[in-house]
């Protein structure tokens, strides 16, 4: 093998490396025989170079074989997934995974924890009294052949590299760089074993993705290595300019899910999950066109039968069923302190820094710093006010649900708003659909 120190300078100096030398360097990783500074040197080479779609689809290949990759070949039903690059109220997994299932679809879900202002699906999951997501691979494959779905949580067999090359990136600086986003987020979703994604890739204030050309560009990434191993793939740009929903905090989260498969719940949570899922049954094959499949979305949203398959996984990972019946009984209470931030004048709402609403649930104890920090289902924010809304001095815009002094986490949420003399331009809530034949 090229010395790692070689294959390290080369990098820096904007040359291409072979898809051997590239799964040289993620076995060596893996196992330990590269150690960390050097691995770490690779990955700030790669943060200033890039990759070319070439090493880019080698890299991840290997990052996929650096552990098990999931056989659901015993399952009849395409199988396909859905992944958001996070945002702050983004609770679409919940009542999307069912919906799909509902229509036939296979979703074998992998999902993460939040960390930073970004939730995570399994912990509003946990949320749920006995809810497991700590499945095996085989009762994870096991529960998609016989429901449709299930959602579990990374286990420590699959896709062992990222594992590493996430910890490590996330203390060397080298975590907003887009080849090593999309290849992270593709080695975990094609070793579930797959047919095909729906990327969710957020833009604005509350994603990790700001601006839309950055956006853009990471999508149409994710989609070329898709495709590149033989995946359908179609990305959505989706508005994160304000928190989704009207709860951003894990167990009031699960509420408004259960809403929006009772044939309810906030407009936007309700549009997303109409929106994304018509992708994945056209993907699966299920229907032939968006249209249909939203049409397909909305019916098991309405007759209940989205709410059942919920039903069926919740008992299945060990949670209590009757969460779906009455989801403020079964969750825990909301925290018992709480504080409202007010309007300071007449006007409009202008802006709303939807990340600085994370950091605040961060601070009452919904979110993480720190990977090792727990969490606290009951904790969150109350969003009362959307963009554009008129507002008039002392009317409530959030209220902080916590427990003791709240004033850190006020302080942020009174950071968040900002009250203007005109109502700003309203983004749409779906800005750019990329498909595999557009």
């Amino acid at each position: 093998m090229t010395p790692v120190r070689e294959l390290i300078r080369r990098k820096r100096d904007g040359e291409a490396l072979t898809p051997d030398e590239l799964a040289a360097l993620v076995s060596g990783v893996t196992d330990g025989s590269i150690p960390d500074y050097q691995a770490a040197a690779f990955l700030m080479a790669v943060f200033f170079r890039g990759m070319s779609e070439a090493e880019l689809v080698a890299w991840t290949d290997a990052m996929v074989r650096s552990g098990e990759v999931l056989d659901l070949s015993g399952v009849a039903a395409h199988k396909i997934d859905k992944h958001s690059t996070g945002g702050v109220g983004d609770k679409i997994s919940l009542p999307l995974a069912p919906a799909v299932a509902a229509c036939g679809v296979a979703v074998p879900m992998v999902s993460g924890r939040g960390l930073g202002h970004t939730g995570g699906t399994l912990d509003k999951l946990e949320s749920i009294p006995g809810f497991r997501v700590d499945l095996s691979t085989r009762e994870f494959a096991a529960q998609v052949a016989k429901i449709g779905c299930c959602l579990i949580g990374q286990t420590e067999k699959l896709d062992p590299a990222d594992r590493k090359l996430y910890a490590l990136r996330d203390v060397t600086a080298t975590v907003e760089s887009i080849p090593l986003i999309a290849s992270s987020i593709l080695s975990k979703k094609l070793a579930e074993g797959i047919d095909g994604l729906v990327l969710d890739c957020k833009v604005g204030s509350g994603a990790f993705m700001k601006r839309t050309e950055d956006a853009r560009e990471l999508a149409r990434t994710i989609c070329a290595i898709g495709r590149a191993a033989g995946k359908k793939v179609t990305a959505l740009l989706t508005d994160m300019s304000q928190p989704i929903g009207w709860a951003v905090g894990n167990a009031s989260e699960v509420i408004e899910s259960i809403q929006v498969l009772q044939g309810e719940g906030p407009d936007d949570t309700r549009a997303l999950t109409v929106a994304l899922g018509a992708e994945m049954l056209v993907l699966g094959g299920a229907e032939a066109t968006p249209a249909a499949g939203r049409a397909r979305i909305e019916k098991v949203l309405a007759d209940g039968s989205a709410l059942e398959k919920f039903r069926q996984i919740v008992t299945a990972q060990g949670g209590n069923p009757r969460v779906c019946d009455d989801p403020v009984k079964v969750l825990p209470p909301t925290a018992p302190d709480n504080a409202p931030v007010t309007a300071r004048r007449n006007g409009f709402v202008a802006v709303i820094d939807a990340e600085a609403v994370g950091r605040a649930v961060v601070l009452l104890g919904g979110g993480r710093q720190r990977k090792e920090d727990r969490i606290d289902p009951t904790v969150g924010v109350d969003v009362l006010v959307k963009l554009g809304d008129e507002v008039r001095e002392g009317d409530v815009l959030a209220v902080a649900n916590g427990r003791g002094d709240l004033s850190a986490a006020l302080a942020e949420l009174a950071r968040a708003y900002t009250v203007g003399d005109a109502a700003p331009p309203r983004a749409p809530l779906i800005q750019e659909i990329l498909r595999e034949d557009a």
